[in-house]
């Protein structure tokens, strides 16, 4: 009987195995066969064997922008992760309030990427958007031309657009807590700080692991927001790797470079994010 409810278990997932199969692994196939060829017009490849992956790898470019992507990843994460608990401990448990607060963090999570940076490539446009224009006149200091302000542009728009889904995780994570926690708490006196770093933080581990690798896979990938903003500019100040890899295969048809690129750039991005789930999950074990 349980061999065959294994096996009918088995026959349910055939379907997303499928889909896993046809969304991931080919193109993954594709990919790895374009990083040893060199790919000419009329799809006449040549074999070229790992010269792409050397080229890559001897690219002080590559590395710098690889630096540049990892920079921006650092500072999303130091910066949404903290105020995403913030506005969580913030937001009732429960009530109209609290629905209407959910609500309007969700709302930016709900816009296309594409929207995202043509809203914000005319809000901070410092001739015609409210925000540059403003700024503009109140600092004068205020222009994209400056790789410091153009970094501020761009994190500003990442805070806004994804900080809402730390919130959602966090949040969900304080309501599964128990009262009898608090109850307790309550009686012993416990501060308020006592509180979120003994109750509420350790229950939070899960969720804000899922939160903290959901925002550094997206954001080591983060493409349109720099793209429709800054172009990448001031001098490749804010051109990510995900940008250099476009720049690379759909500009310079460069696909043996291109696909090489991507498959070091996975590589590295699945090396950190495995090294940073088991160093947190042993942590706490």
């Amino acid at each position: 009987m349980n061999r065959t409810k294994e096996t009918k278990g088995l026959l349910y997932t055939l379907p997303a195995l499928a889909v896993l199969m046809f969304s991931v692994f080919i193109p993954i196939m594709v990919v790895v066969n374009y990083s040893v060829q060199d790919v000419f017009s009329g799809n006449f490849f040549i074999w070229a064997g790992g010269i792409w992956f050397e080229k890559t790898l001897a690219s002080a470019e590559f590395w710098e922008t690889l630096g540049r992507s990892f920079l921006y990843t650092t500072l999303v994460i130091a910066i949404e992760i903290p105020l995403g608990v913030l506005i969580a401990l913030k937001i009732p448990k429960s009530g109209p309030l609290a629905t209407f607060y959910i609500l309007v963090v969700a709302i930016p999570l709900l816009i296309p990427w594409f929207v995202v940076g043509l809203i914000w490539k005319i809000f901070a446009d410092p001739l015609i958007g409210p925000f540059g224009a403003g700024l503009s006149g109140i600092t004068g200091a205020y222009d994209l031309n400056n790789p410091l302000v153009a970094w501020a542009v761009i994190l500003l728009v990442d805070v806004w657009h994804w900080t809402g889904l730390v919130v959602l995780l966090a949040y969900a994570g304080l309501v599964a807590i128990p009262e009898t926690f608090y109850h307790a708490a309550k009686i012993d006196r416990a501060s308020r700080w006592a509180v979120f770093r003994f109750i509420e933080l350790p229950r939070l581990r899960h969720v804000l692991l899922i939160a903290l690798l959901l925002r550094l896979t997206d954001s080591l990938m983060v493409y349109i927001e720099p793209f429709m903003i800054t172009r990448g500019g001031p001098d490749k100040a804010t051109t990510f790797l995900s940008m250099d890899l476009i720049q690379t295969a759909m500009y310079q048809f460069d696909f043996g470079e291109a696909s090489a690129s991507a498959l070091i750039y996975v590589l590295v991005m699945l090396t950190l994010s495995w090294t940073l789930y088991s160093a947190l999950m042993k942590r706490h074990d």
